[in-house]
């Protein structure tokens, strides 16, 4: 987890230099747990993201796009009433601890000017942003009742309280005598002893500083003279606001893996790139880990939903095929029924079973009876077992056209969820479900005034060459997509799996070669086998058609070519997207 004490020390000296005395203008809240501030300072425009997310509570400058719901939360009501037009004079990180506090400036309705605290607690599953004034909590993006937590309550109304100090030492304002006196007394590793003493360190932290005291990260206290690493250790944590760049852990692909304020020297420096800030690389490290896992969560009960669905139409298609399996016995029915009727003289009353000439073979044919029927009666019953088996298997056969498109649909919806980003894709994925009758109204929403759903839009990337790629998400993006595109645009999708609909905006230019590879990528990918070994179908758009009543996103396609792709999640982070 990046964001530890240490970490915040460094971004709130970074927010503070950059942000003092910026103007508040205006005031979002994209998630739940999520504020967003537009400050203006020294003719700049940025982005501050106050976040009290559980498993993402941060605060950094962002260049993301977010989409804020229809109608602003209460929380955000407020923010907006006391906060716009005010200015940010002050961020500071309270006791070295995970606690960030941002003052304020701003005017009453009648002119007044106020100050207010706003404190972001990055504590886990007790993070929290709370505005204060006067010692009062004005509301809190997450309200803690005395249900909740008997020690300390986050209401509207009710005093702010900090949260319970640790016996810790601030890593800025340590002394050489105060670390001598709190590792005295302590035995075995010293890392963990550091953690115990230290406010803020985390493990990763806590390793990094044994590492460059000792050349160990899991050094044993009895082996180290603790005055003269006392003294050492004193000088380091008094350089701490100095140090610098900020770089990005890279994983084994060279996707972000963790964010350290300064070069880690017990971690390779080939896999630490330098940022240009310490809020740039927490952008990167974040862009689309925390959405992800927000999408995650909010898909939780539609995915199992789907899967649910799904797994209900794969036991009907194989009953349904079974049941076709079966139907090949109706032509013995028919030649059974044929063969007594034209040799009824040959058929003893109240035989179990008789054998007759088979004149479809040339041989002879075994055909049982029931006693208590007649030869003529027996036949009889031959003729309709090959009717009701007919029927059965022009059922079966139209039944199992319906399961397979349900099929296709399920798996297209699941494709969709796995591509989703945001709420308005999640909607989409909800409406064409509704719309297809696995997802069933409540007699409330039924009742209730449809509002007016905004239209989520597709992923957009530039090839190498600047050429626009678009590539659908789910079903109803990929039919806008592809019905919206100019007929001389090239057209890709997975060859029969579901998948995104991938557009080459070619605008009447020639596409190269490498602006193709790129979008098969892209289509290989955002399809169901994720980019291993796809077969990647391409035509131009006015060689795709839609089936009359087919259901969103279904099209048939003619001229195609094809190109085998495998892609990993490293090279498309690779292309350049457009946010």
């Amino acid at each position: 987890m990046p964001l530890d004490g240490l970490t915040l020390g460094f971004i709130a000296r970074e927010l503070q230099q950059t942000l003092g005395g910026a103007r508040v203008e205006r005031v979002t809240q994209p998630e739940k747990d999520m504020l967003l501030l537009a400050l203006r300072n020294n003719g700049q425009n940025y982005k501050l993201i106050l976040s009290a997310s559980p498993s993402f509570a941060r605060a950094h400058l962002t260049k993301g796009q977010f989409i804020n719901p229809i109608d602003a939360p209460m929380f955000c009501m407020l923010m907006r009433k006391h906060l716009s037009g005010g200015r940010l004079m002050e961020i500071s990180q309270l006791n070295g601890d995970r606690v960030l506090l941002l003052r304020f400036e701003a005017q009453d309705e009648l002119g007044v000017m106020h100050p207010y605290e706003m404190y972001l607690e990055a504590m886990g599953r007790h993070s929290n942003l709370t505005l204060v004034r006067d010692g009062r909590i004005i509301d809190a993006i997450r309200h803690v009742t005395d249900d909740m937590s008997r020690v300390r309550q986050a209401l509207p109304g009710l005093p702010f309280t900090l949260p319970p100090a640790q016996d810790k030492l601030p890593p800025e304002c340590t002394t050489e005598a105060a670390l001598l006196a709190r590792l005295s007394g302590c035995t075995g590793r010293l890392d963990k002893a550091l953690s115990g003493c230290i406010s803020g360190l985390s493990a990763i932290a806590a390793r990094e500083l044994s590492f460059r005291l000792t050349g160990a990260e899991q050094a044993e206290l009895a082996a180290v003279q603790l005055p003269e690493l006392c003294a050492r250790l004193s000088s380091f944590l008094s350089r701490l606001p100095q140090m610098g760049p900020p770089v990005l852990l890279l994983d084994e692909n060279g996707l972000p893996a963790d964010v350290f304020p300064f070069l880690y020297l017990s971690y390779p420096a080939d896999r630490q790139r330098a940022a240009g800030s310490l809020s740039a690389a927490l952008d990167e490290y974040y862009d689309g880990r925390d959405r992800r896992d927000r999408v995650q969560q909010r898909s939780a009960s539609l995915r199992r939903l789907v899967k649910t669905h799904l797994e209900r139409c794969e036991k009907k298609l194989a009953l349904q095929e079974e049941e076709l399996l079966n139907a090949d016995k109706m032509e013995d029915y028919r030649v059974m029924g044929e063969l007594l009727t034209a040799q009824l003289h040959l058929v003893p009353r109240g035989a179990q079973q008789v054998t007759l000439p088979d004149y479809y073979t040339g041989g002879t044919l075994d055909i049982p009876l029931d006693v208590r029927l007649s030869p003529s009666q027996n036949a009889q019953r031959y003729f309709k077992r090959y009717q009701k088996a007919r029927a059965a298997a022009r059922l079966a056969a139209e039944q199992k056209e319906k399961t397979l498109a349900e099929i296709r649909l399920l798996e297209e919806a699941l494709v969709g969820l796995e591509s989703s980003e945001n709420e308005d894709d999640l909607n989409d994925v909800r409406r064409m479900l509704t719309e297809a009758g696995v997802i069933k109204k409540t007699a409330a929403e039924r009742k209730k005034q449809p509002k007016s759903q905004r239209q989520s839009a597709p992923m957009r990337f530039n090839a190498a060459d600047g050429t626009e790629i678009a590539v659908g998400k789910n079903a109803l993006q990929n039919e806008r997509l592809t019905l919206s595109a100019r007929g001389e645009d090239i057209w890709l999708h997975a060859k029969d799996m579901p998948g995104s609909h991938v557009i080459i905006h070619a605008e009447g230019r020639e596409v190269s070669d490498d602006t193709l590879l790129t979008a098969a990528r892209l289509a290989a990918f955002y399809s169901k086998a994720r980019g291993v070994a796809v077969p990647v179908d391409y035509t131009l758009r006015k060689f795709v058609k839609k089936p009359s009543g087919a259901p969103a996103g279904f099209v048939n396609y003619t001229r195609q070519k094809t190109l085998i792709i495998t892609v990993s999640e490293a090279e498309i982070r690779k292309i350049n997207q457009i946010k």
